[in-house]
């Protein structure tokens, strides 16, 4: 049993919490229950998990789904709570190797690529339409980290399934990695498809989403919160979108463009298949 907040232990996981921390260790730290459950519902083994006594007994179920190897550190609340980015743990943490992620494959036909995003709560959302939706790829030019406690948190820790693809250390690095695949991806026949804020000079151009044929290889491309989508990226798109809404409000929140687009390519694919 592990007492002390001074345990190395400790500075372990909260250095887990930084992107330098998950690549000097190779781990990924995923906390809660929640995530411990989506990790053992995939093909992800858990290396060390680390929990307090009152968690391990009333999670046996779980204690016993974990495999043979897996080394369990048993330590206080308070050690816990000191070692995690959550403000009230509910009683453990997983370590997951970070080589055991999904890595993103040029033989995907539909891809989310997404242009610096900054908020870890709307990557985190947009990640887990992603899944819903069948995405099989997601590029990212820089922003937010998809590895961060928040974003795991938010994603219901998406990423565990989802292949993957980071782009560049700095914003403009990012922004010409990503343009550089997003024109392979057009000269491979994928449509890239920009969206566009209805009414924009931009916009004038796009159809509405529902025109679309999705059921072609798709690259969905959607902007930064503040600047919307880098001029680079969008002069590599093939294709635009709008999605109309009331001029009431100027713009929406990138998470809830995306709900519909994804979705939409979701249900026009299902609907060829079983005709």
């Amino acid at each position: 049993m592990i007492s002390s907040r001074r345990n190395p232990l400790v500075r372990r996981l909260k250095f887990l919490a930084s992107s330098e921390g998950r690549q000097e260790q190779a781990l990924l730290l995923l906390e809660g229950t929640h995530l411990l459950q989506e990790v053992l519902r995939t093909t992800h083994r858990p290396k060390e998990i680390v929990a307090t006594n009152f968690w391990l007994e009333r999670h046996g179920d779980l204690v016993q789904a974990l495999p043979a190897e897996t080394l369990i550190h048993q330590v206080t609340p308070s050690v816990l709570e000191a070692s995690l980015t959550t403000v009230s743990p509910d009683g453990v943490a997983s370590l997951v190797p970070l080589d055991s992620l999904p890595q993103a494959v040029n033989q995907a036909k539909f891809v989310l690529a997404l242009d610096r995003l900054q908020d870890p709560g709307n990557l985190g959302t947009l990640l887990r339409t992603a899944l819903a939706a069948e995405v099989e790829a997601v590029w990212l030019a820089s922003g937010a980290d998809p590895l961060s406690p928040k974003v795991l948190r938010a994603s219901a820790g998406a990423i565990l399934q989802l292949p993957y693809q980071r782009f560049g250390s700095s914003g403009q690095e990012a922004v010409e990695q990503l343009a550089e695949q997003l024109e392979w991806a057009a000269s491979h026949g994928l449509q890239v498809v920009a969206t566009m804020v209805p009414g924009s000079s931009a916009a004038h151009s796009c159809l509405p989403y529902w025109q679309l044929d999705w059921r072609k290889p798709t690259v969905l491309v959607l902007g930064n919160e503040g600047s919307g989508l880098h001029p680079r990226l969008q002069a590599c798109c093939t294709d635009c979108v709008t999605l109309p809404h009331s001029a009431a409000v100027e713009s929406l929140n990138v998470a809830a463009v995306a709900v519909p687009l994804l979705l939409e390519r979701r249900r026009a694919t299902m609907t060829f298949s079983t005709q």
